[in-house]
């Protein structure tokens, strides 16, 4: 099955769940973009707080780092602060300030957050990762603005 083919499934698989499966979309979605870490991070109502709900790859020692992220903070808050992915090609080195100190502990390089957003209202964010340096095409990009959509859709 081709990756487009892939997002496909994983998308209509979302819409036509009646349960959250936060841990088994995220996996596909990984799985989808050959990335081996990944985060979904739901917005707490009445707050600019991001929960984590679902994880993979992530080391135990960073969860209470993750668990909770400020709107405006690191990858996620900045993705969900200016309502668009950020993407850095070398977590490891990089120097943009989006990047926070604990984060480099993931052993990740190329790494994105995509918020999740419905009629324009931020729900949340998704952040992949890939083990080498990697910039996502803008193709790759947009597929993931159209999964964060569909999964935006399960959280209101």
């Amino acid at each position: 099955m081709n990756a487009q083919t892939r997002i496909a499934h994983l998308k209509e698989s979302i819409l036509s769940s009646d349960h959250f499966s936060w841990e088994a979309w995220l996996k596909e979605t990984l799985s989808c973009f050959d990335c081996t870490t990944g985060t979904i991070h739901i917005l707490e109502s009445g707050t600019d707080l991001l929960m984590l709900e679902a994880q993979v790859g992530v080391p135990d020692f960073l969860l209470p780092k993750m668990s909770v992220v400020p709107v405006g903070k690191g990858m996620a808050g900045i993705a969900a602060e200016r309502k668009q992915a950020v993407q850095v090609c070398n977590l490891q080195t990089d120097e943009s300030g989006v990047v926070r100190p604990g984060a480099k502990d993931t052993k990740v390089e190329g790494a994105i957050t995509v918020p999740l957003l419905l009629e324009g209202k931020l729900y949340g964010t998704l952040g992949i990762a890939k083990k080498m340096p990697y910039e996502f095409t803008e193709k790759e990009v947009a597929d993931l603005l159209s999964i964060t959509g569909v999964m935006a859709g399960k959280v209101r």
